[in-house]
């Protein structure tokens, strides 16, 4: 049956060089068989497709006689002498055979990454290892919120292991090359499929990818190189800080064997204060004053957030409702801070004497 490999790329038949690699990178990452969800089927369909498109005089022929061309598979066809017909008579041994040897490396590129197979050249690209995160809660005062304060946090964690520093061998003895891996950290495992030889690289289970192991393993660890362990850091809370931020600690996290720590996430709890409510960087507070000082005026102590209290200015007519200005008492931000500001409330008295009530009585004629 003939197959149409310009549609199985889904490629134009006048696509170039690149854009025919370009569609079979694309397609080799989604059906790749070591991917999670790839399509074996496809994934050969396609490279079957790449090897005849991608060689200009295999896609000639193509052009001009199809896939049958290709009876002995896409790795088949012209090479060396020609039979009466034309066509090859050894070829190049068939598909399983022309791609065995192949260079994965150009075809790939940086999928060897994803999928976990060599590309090529016997290079492994391989990250560095991190270890996770921790979250914790911590709980803050309104006054340590709005200012910051260092605090100390105890996590129990795995962290390098002190006796070996983290090398997982007895201190004073040394560290050889694995005999599993040759001291390149993985293993090649190879496996013949319709394809010809495939091989994919592994991270060593025996050195766990580090290429090398102690003579004598550290008698703390056990060669792990880690401990667990609770561990107490001293933390700046940054001033400003809100309920529910989340502040990180770079580094704060589990350790890892020959890689990075995670981080450390302070989840951030307010206490909080009965005096004040908080605005973003502006902080507002309550009031109450009797119908006399709000129609002669007054001064009062006002609370603030720094501690202690200030004198407020209130003039006279002041009406139920208005806010007055403590300029730059309220929430740090960099170099300046917010404002703070007072809700007066006029409180109506609820039971007056018959003098009071007559010279209420008066003031209102």
């Amino acid at each position: 049956m003939a197959k149409e490999y310009y549609k199985i790329l889904g490629v134009e038949k006048n696509a170039s060089q690149d854009e025919v690699k370009k569609a079979f990178r694309k397609l080799a990452h989604q059906h790749h068989p070591d991917k999670s969800g790839g399509d074996e089927e496809k994934f050969k369909e396609a490279n079957e497709a790449y090897q005849v498109l991608s060689d200009p005089e295999k896609r000639r022929t193509y052009d001009q006689f199809g896939s049958s061309a290709f009876s002995g598979g896409a790795g088949s066809g012209f090479a060396g002498e020609q039979g009466e017909n034309g066509f090859g008579g050894g070829g190049f041994g068939g598909f399983g055979q022309g791609f065995e040897g192949v260079d994965l490396g150009d075809i790939f590129g940086d999928l060897g990454d994803i999928f976990g197979f060599s590309t090529g050249g016997g290079r492994e690209r391989r990250g560095t290892p991190r270890g996770a995160d921790i979250q914790v809660d911590m709980e803050l005062s309104f006054h340590d919120a709005v200012f910051g304060v260092e605090r100390e946090v105890s996590v129990t964690k795995a962290t390098a292991c002190e006796r070996c520093a983290g090398l997982g061998a007895e201190p004073g003895t040394k560290m050889k090359d694995c005999s599993a891996c040759g001291g390149s950290g993985s293993v090649v495992h190879r496996e013949r499929t319709m394809l010809g030889t495939m091989q994919t690289r592994r991270v060593c289970s025996e050195c766990h990818g580090e290429g090398r192991m102690p003579e004598t393993v550290c008698a703390n660890c056990r060669g792990i190189g880690l401990e667990h362990k609770r561990k107490t850091v001293s933390v700046q809370m940054p001033s400003g800080v809100r309920e529910g931020d989340i502040v990180r600690v770079r580094g704060g996290g589990e350790a890892v064997k020959s890689g990075t720590s995670g981080d450390l996430f302070l989840r951030i709890h307010v206490l909080p204060d009965p005096r004040f409510e908080r605005d973003g960087f502006t902080l507002r507070s309550r009031v109450e004053i009797g119908f006399r000082q709000a129609a002669l005026g007054t001064e009062v102590d006002v609370a603030v957030v720094d501690g202690g209290e200030v004198t407020l200015k209130i003039p006279a007519g002041v009406q139920s409702g208005t806010e007055l200005r403590l300029k730059g008492k309220g929430v740090p931000q960099g170099h300046i801070r917010g404002d703070h500001l007072v809700t007066i409330q006029v409180v109506t008295p609820k039971k007056l004497s018959r003098h009071q009530k007559k010279l209420l009585e008066e003031l209102d004629a």
